[in-house]
């Protein structure tokens, strides 16, 4: 098994708006793909920002692959993110 971690930052009002999406979206996107295991989102919210924590388990490299592409070490990141997200990490 394999894990991957996923962090974005969004403003502190957007937050739960953007819990809303990676539920209704992104989470349905991982579970989509053949080799998943689970998602866990986590949350810190701080005065001025929300910080999103994502884990995703997966049977291998090639599980990954088929959520990520080739380059499965970069982040995947959803037309949505850019009305939340305050930069967008490799």
């Amino acid at each position: 098994m394999m894990a991957r971690i996923w962090h974005g930052r969004v403003p502190a009002d957007k937050a739960d708006r953007y819990e809303e999406f990676l539920i209704s979206k992104a989470v349905p996107d991982y579970r989509s793909v053949p080799g998943n295991l689970g998602v866990i989102i986590m949350r810190r919210d701080e005065t001025d920002a929300t910080h999103f924590l994502i884990l995703t388990f997966w049977r291998g490299i090639e599980s990954i692959k088929k959520f990520t592409g080739e380059d499965y070490e970069k982040a995947k990141y959803y037309p949505e993110d850019k009305d939340f997200l305050l930069e967008f990490e490799p």
